[in-house]
């Protein structure tokens, strides 16, 4: 029981003890200094915002010179581009896709840039599908989806079932790349 009574007394005294050094001795932080330490913690927020910002400054910069045509009669402005089809291929190939006809339509012209669609015929899943167009939006061209049609006729769906195709669909998309035009 003494033993006891020792040990609360003495856990009183450390606690008494603690509780003057943090009250009268530690001196908390002044007004100012926690003022300047929440404006230093705002400004790293904005200097790390505005580094995330350059660095896709730098991407989108270089994007638009990569799809910069000097004129309406530039080789980047052309109607059909075998480098981007091949892209394209390449693209598909390497999500699986089955690819049926891809065609190039009539560029049209419009004041600051070209658009050329494609036509693409396919035989893919709902996955490889996604994962190809987000590989042709990274890639170095502009592109759009203009149309994505997908077909699902019954007998279409079940002639695939036989050839064991249960997961890919036939799908026609309407692709554009876009060709800035330089301006004067």
């Amino acid at each position: 029981m003494r033993k006891a009574i020792a040990a609360l007394i003495l856990l009183t005294i450390v606690a008494g003890g603690f509780y003057y050094y943090l009250k009268l001795v530690y001196k908390q932080k002044p007004g100012i200094v926690r003022e300047l330490d929440e404006e230093i913690r705002v400004e790293n927020e904005k200097l790390i915002a505005a580094q995330i910002i350059a660095s896709e400054l730098k991407q989108v910069t270089r994007l638009i010179e990569g799809n910069l045509a000097q004129s309406q009669r530039d080789s980047l402005a052309e109607d059909a581009s075998l480098p981007f089809m091949n892209q394209l291929t390449d693209i598909m190939r390497n999500h699986g896709i089955d690819l049926k006809t891809i065609e190039p339509g009539r560029r049209r012209n419009y004041n600051t840039y070209i658009a050329t669609p494609y036509m693409v015929e396919v035989n893919t899943s709902y996955k490889s599908l996604v994962n190809f167009l987000n590989d042709v939006e990274k890639s170095n061209r502009l592109v759009t989806l203009d149309k994505f049609e997908l077909s699902s006729q019954v007998k279409q769906v079940q002639a695939m079932a036989k050839n064991g195709l249960t997961d890919k669909r036939p799908m026609m998309l309407e692709l554009s790349t876009l060709t800035l035009i330089k301006q004067k």
